[in-house]
């Protein structure tokens, strides 16, 4: 089918992530690859989960057991030739093919807010991280926060503002909680917002990153 054929978000999927174009490209990669690093540490089994081609992935490879996963074979095959990972093919919509608590580190980086099923994907998540001190970490763009605001009162929907392939609009609180049905929720930081959403992130945080332990 030609692309001027497809609808908007159908075009921008084909575009962004099946054609390629975004290889070794990695949303705030200098910020959260230190972050990430760190929440991790050494010596971990991991689990990347959406991580495409590895751009992130490949900053917390250094003493880990890395397994990246997602649906996107061509990014696999990139990851699979550049990096020492191994890589699986996952659908998040549905039970991953993984052992329950085979993980001491599961990560979703800008993952969670395309998948139609979120509390699927973390009770999945849940299943396969170890007890005792099973990490969650990632991150998410979040909605509803003013500059959202502004954008529905000049009378244009959510997914203008940036990417049509989200699925999911968490609103801060909203988000935390979500991830509190699933986890004990030990770190939120803002990415994006500016200095204002540290003080009042449900009106300025435009992207967080989070850590979680399993319960």
């Amino acid at each position: 089918m030609d692309t001027k054929s497809k609808t908007p978000v159908g075009a921008y999927y084909e575009e962004h992530h099946i054609t390629g174009n975004r290889l070794r490209q990695s949303f705030m990669e200098d910020v959260r690859k230190q972050m990430f690093r760190s929440w991790i540490g050494r010596g971990k089994s991991v689990l990347d989960l959406g991580g495409r081609d590895g751009s992130l992935t490949r900053h917390f490879l250094d003493g880990n057991r890395i397994v990246l996963g997602d649906i996107d074979c061509a990014a696999l095959a990139h990851a699979k030739e550049n990096y020492a990972v191994e890589t699986v093919e996952v659908n998040l919509n549905e039970t991953l093919p993984f052992d329950s608590d085979s993980y001491d580190v599961v990560v979703m980086a800008e993952v969670l807010e395309h998948l139609p099923y979120p509390q699927f994907a973390l009770s999945e998540v849940k299943r396969v991280l170890r007890g005792g001190g099973g990490v969650f970490i990632g991150s998410i763009p979040l909605a509803y926060h003013l500059k959202d605001r502004w954008q529905v009162l000049r009378g244009r929907k959510l997914w203008m503002a940036g990417d049509p392939t989200h699925l999911q609009f968490f609103k801060y609180d909203e988000f935390v909680s979500l991830l509190s049905d699933f986890f004990r929720v030990e770190d939120v930081r803002i990415l994006k917002g500016g200095k204002k959403a540290e003080r009042w992130p449900q009106l300025f945080a435009r992207d967080v990153a989070f850590r979680c332990f399993k319960k």
